[in-house]
Order: C-alpha cells, then sequence, then structure tokens
C-alpha cells in the first residue's frame, strides 16, 4: 500500500513540473520589451519564437541521455538550461549586461530545449509508475502543460504587475525549485508489480478525480487568472491556484479509502480505453495478432479469433474499401491509393515519409496546432497594434486556460466510446474547425475586444486539443512501438511552421510601419493599426482551411481501418469477459 501512495506522489510532482515548464507560452508578456530593449525589427523578433521552438528538434537528445543518466540527472540539466537561457536573457532585458542579438537567439534555443527535456522525464515517470494506466496518466499531465502561461501570469501580478521583465526571473527560478521540490518522490520510485483488475479499475477511478480536479483548476485560472486590480488581491489569488495544485496530494491518502469509490462511484461508470493512447495493453494486445494475422493468417496457434471470424474482418475491411465502387471512380481511387487497411501496424521512419496518409497528417497538424502555437507567440504584439496593450495578460490567460482544457478534451473520446464511438481522426478534424472560424473573425472584427477574446480562446481550445491527442493519433495510425521517433518526425512542423508563420506575420507588420510609432529611446518600431496583421489573419485563416482539408482526407481514409478494429474488439470483448468470469 506505501508502494501505490508514493507512485501517485510521483504523479502529482509530474503535474507540477509539467504546470511549471510550459515557459514557452508567456514569450508574448515580455516579447515587446525584448524587442525594446534590443532594438530590433518584427522579424528579428520572430527568429527568437522560431529558437525556443527549435528546441523540439533537439528533444532527441534527452532519450540519449536517459541511456547514460540517471532520471533525476537530467531533470536537473533541464532545469540549468532553462535557468542559463532564460536568466541570462532577464539580465538584458534588464539593461545589467548586452549581449549581440546571435547569443539572445542561442539562450532561446537553450531555454526551449530544456522544456522538451522536462517533457521527456515526465513521460517516463508516468509509462514506468503506470503501466496499466500510463495513458491516463500521460493525457492528465500532459494537461497541466497549457496551464503554464496562466500561473506565471497571476504570479506576475502578484509580485509586481507593472514588470513585464519578471516573467524571464520567474521562467528561470521556478522551474529549478519545482525540481528540487519533486526529487523526493523520483528518487523513492516504488517497485512496479502487476496490479489485479480491481486495482485497474480503482486506479482508474482516482485519474476520473484527478480529471476533475483539473478542471476546477482550469476554471479557476480562467475566472482569476488576469486579476490586476492589486497586488494582495493577486496573491490571495495566487495563493488559491497553489493550493489547486497541491491538493492532489491528498490521492495517496484516498487510495487507502478506494474500496468504497469502488462500491459508491465506480459502478457508475465504465471506464476502459484512456485518453492517451487508443486502447489499453489487451486491445493493443489483440491488435498486434490482427495484425501479424492479416499478413500470415494461417499460421493461428494461440489466437483469439477463429478462422470464420479472420475471414470475416478481412472481408468487411475489403467491402469498406470497396464501398461504392461505381460511383466517382476517379475520387475513389485517389483515396484508396496506399490507403491504411490496419491500426496499429509499426511504421519505421522510412517507411513513415513515404505514405501519403502520414503527409496529409503531417500537413493538418501543420496548419492547425503550429499556427496556434505562432499566434500566441505574437499575442504580446497583436494586442499592442490594437491598443489593448493593458489586456495582454488577460489574453494570454485565456489562451493558455483554453488550450488546458482542450487538452483535457482530447480524453473524451474515450470516455465516451461505450456509447459513441468516432474515429480519432474524426475528432481530430473536428478540433481544427475553430481555428480557421477564429483567423476570420479577428480579420473581419480585430478592433472589437470581444472579437480579441473569444477568437483567442478559439484557438488556444483547438491547439490544446490538437497538441494532447498527437501521440494518440501517431501510435493508432503508424505504430505504438514505433511512436517515438515517428512522433519526433511529426512535430518538427512546429520549428517550420514558426519559421514560416512568424515571417510572414513580422513581414506584413513591418511592411505597415508607415502607419506605426517610433519608440524613443529604441531603434524599433511599433505599428499601430488594424492593418498591422489583418492580412496575416487573412493568411492564417486560409492556411488553417487547407489544414481541416487535410484532416478531413485523413478521416476518410483511415475510417475504415477504425471501424474494422472497433468491430473486432467487439467481437473479442464477450469471450476476453467469459475467460475472466471462468478464471475468477
Amino acid at each position: 500500500m506505501a508502494g501505490q501512495s508514493r507512485k501517485w506522489m510521483i504523479l502529482v510532482a509530474v503535474i507540477w513540473i509539467q504546470a511549471f515548464t510550459g515557459t514557452n507560452f508567456d514569450f508574448s508578456a515580455y516579447s515587446s520589451e525584448m524587442k525594446k530593449v534590443l532594438g530590433i525589427s518584427q522579424v528579428q523578433l520572430n527568429y527568437l519564437a522560431v529558437a525556443s521552438d527549435m528546441g523540439k528538434v533537439f528533444g532527441w537528445s534527452s532519450g540519449l541521455a536517459l541511456m547514460y543518466f540517471p532520471l533525476w540527472t537530467v531533470l536537473f540539466v533541464a532545469a540549468f538550461m532553462g535557468l542559463f537561457g532564460y536568466g541570462i536573457q532577464w539580465l538584458v532585458i534588464c539593461n545589467v549586461i548586452s549581449l549581440p542579438y546571435i547569443l539572445v537567439f542561442f539562450l532561446c534555443l537553450s531555454a526551449g530545449c530544456s522544456i522538451c527535456w522536462f517533457n521527456t522525464v515526465c513521460f517516463v515517470l508516468c509509462i514506468k509508475n503506470f503501466p496499466a494506466n500510463r495513458a491516463l496518466a500521460l493525457s492528465l499531465t500532459v494537461s497541466y502543460n497549457g496551464v503554464s502561461a496562466a500561473l506565471y501570469a497571476l504570479a506576475g501580478d502578484a509580485i509586481s504587475a507593472s514588470t513585464s521583465s519578471l516573467y524571464l526571473l520567474l521562467n528561470s527560478v521556478v522551474p529549478l525549485i519545482v525540481s528540487i521540490a519533486a526529487l523526493v518522490p523520483i528518487l523513492r520510485q516504488p517497485s512496479v508489480d502487476p496490479l489485479s483488475p480491481e486495482a485497474v479499475r480503482s486506479d482508474s477511478i482516482m485519474f476520473l478525480l484527478l480529471n476533475v480536479l483539473a478542471v476546477l483548476t482550469g476554471v479557476y485560472l480562467l475566472l482569476f487568472g488576469s486579476n490586476t486590480s492589486d497586488t494582495s488581491t493577486s496573491r490571495l489569488l495566487l495563493g488559491g491556484a497553489v493550493f489547486l495544485l497541491v491538493f492532489p496530494l491528498c490521492v495517496p491518502g484516498v487510495v487507502y479509502a478506494r474500496r468504497w469509490f469502488h462500491h459508491t462511484v465506480h459502478s457508475s461508470f465504465q471506464l476502459r480505453g484512456s485518453g492517451f493512447i487508443l486502447v489499453d495493453d489487451d486491445d493493443l494486445e489483440l491488435h498486434k495478432r490482427l495484425v501479424s494475422r492479416e499478413t500470415s493468417y494461417n499460421n493461428l496457434n494461440g489466437s483469439l479469433l477463429s478462422d470464420d471470424e479472420v475471414c470475416e474482418y478481412r472481408s468487411s475491411s475489403q467491402k469498406l474499401c470497396n464501398k461504392e465502387e461505381d460511383s466517382a471512380r476517379c475520387c475513389e481511387k485517389m483515396i484508396e491509393k496506399d490507403q491504411l487497411v490496419m491500426l496499429g501496424e509499426e511504421h519505421p521512419a522510412h517507411v513513415l515519409v513515404g505514405r501519403l496518409d502520414f503527409w496529409l497528417y503531417y500537413i493538418a497538424y501543420f496548419c492547425g496546432g503550429t499556427i496556434g502555437l505562432v499566434y500566441s507567440n505574437n499575442l504580446g504584439q497583436i494586442a499592442q497594434s490594437l491598443g489593448h496593450s493593458s489586456n495582454t495578460t488577460l489574453l494570454l490567460t485565456l489562451y493558455s486556460s483554453f488550450s488546458f482544457f482542450g487538452r483535457l478534451l482530447s480524453a473524451a473520446p474515450d470516455y465516451v466510446r461505450a456509447k459513441f464511438y468516432f474515429a480519432r481522426t474524426g475528432w481530430l478534424t473536428i478540433a481544427l474547425l475553430p481555428t480557421p472560424v477564429a483567423f476570420f473573425l479577428l480579420a473581419a472584427l480585430s478592433n472589437s475586444t470581444a472579437a480579441l477574446r473569444v477568437g483567442t480562446a478559439l484557438i488556444g481550445l483547438s491547439s490544446g486539443f490538437i497538441f494532447a491527442a498527437a501521440v494518440s493519433v501517431t501510435s493508432e495510425l503508424f505504430g505504438p512501438n514505433s511512436v517515438g521517433v515517428n512522433h519526433n518526425i511529426l512535430i518538427t512542423n512546429i520549428p517550420i511552421g514558426s519559421l514560416i508563420y512568424g515571417v510572414l506575420a513580422a513581414v506584413i507588420y513591418d511592411g505597415n510601419v508607415g502607419r506605426g510609432l517610433k519608440l524613443m529611446f529604441s531603434d524599433s518600431v511599433v505599428c499601430m493599426g488594424r492593418d498591422c496583421y489583418f492580412l496575416t489573419f487573412v493568411w492564417w485563416g486560409c492556411l488553417s482551411v487547407v489544414g481541416l482539408v487535410c484532416s478531413l482526407l485523413l478521416f476518410i481514409r483511415t475510417k475504415h481501418a477504425y471501424d474494422a478494429f472497433e468491430r473486432n474488439r467487439a467481437l473479442v470483448e464477450p469471450q476476453r469477459n467469459w475467460s475472466s468470469n471462468s478464471i475468477a
């Protein structure tokens, strides 16, 4: 029982790490001040945001480090990279030291790389300590990464609302403090023993309660995270936010009362699967057998399905692939070309890059979630150009909070799967819908404060869902064992998109400097007015429509594979339940 309590303490430690290490989301809070101090153009400022995102390109280095060093070492290397990267930037923005632009660029790169190292540590801790519910652990903890900007905004108001450079100081020091606090549970990791089915179900209830608490935390930050009335009130609100982050420590005590939860709560819920990976371990094992059977279905030793069921699976898949063969033949040939037949088939990197489905997925992410991230990087300049500089903290909190809700919603498809099944690529398409709507709304009504807030919330919700659901989609379409490599290939679109979209916005911004205002004691220029970002919003809206179309095509091409998997899972479920009852 003590080991069970310690694993929940590790989960809480991971939540703390994730909640305070999404430091790239608050770039817009100090970007205007950084631009002024360095005397750089909007294009050069965008390159600094790109440098932070480029840290994801070097995320593989953390996995390599874990092969040779203990976990706690990697954790503190990440903390000190952030301390170095953000700390020296803070000295620069406070005019304590002066550095050339190229060195500031590399400081941003170091800070961005630290975030990837923190994420790797968190993923390893969740996978190691929650083998039966690792997907639920991952989806919950990743969601907290979305509230970092709101937390730092609240902390900044509590200390000094007028100093934007304070964000850099907090970004450098707070992750190190949290790493020190998380060190004890990480060093005292319990041995991982197989859990009984009852214990797995009990853990699922714990995750349900933690998700409810996460929603309460998000609502709290949304309602109070942008308070700027006075410092004393902000400190009180910050204390409430910290309490909500510390409250999950009660979970180890709840472990001792799990029998009560089983009788009073669990009977009302059926939590099968998870929000981060398509299926649980048994479903994945079944799926591996189905995949192997597709290639060599004559070898059925130890299989769960009979010959007739295998034939039924193959024939049903073929029917779905050849549906409406006589109508729209040309369109169907395009859709069926190199189409995925089954979920979970492993794709090595060289096979992955040759698949049309991967590139549809890549473009959908590139023109969806990545645009949302670039929008958050430009929030400071967008608010400033529209005369809403005083609302930058509010906009930052809106984006952060709704990104958090979007990440939590990524688990919803699995909670409702028993009563309403829909392919995850279809959910991804639905999640992309708010992005073009938001950008066209911003282009049409950018002078409206309400439109700016609504657009920011929609973009945060959409991009948050995509960020959290991406690992699940990657593992389902291209294999769970290859997800580490394949997902890193996918997220190369983030620095590429950050560069392309950011330069596009910066060029349009600098092209309107005739309507801008020359800053005193600085060589930088501020563009004021609706025209500064109007064309940018139009371009981003059109590109997000391209991502939506690619996501829709991906859904059409993969729907039959999802349907076939769900149908075969339903066939095996009665046999599995019968076997469990017989053993019992």
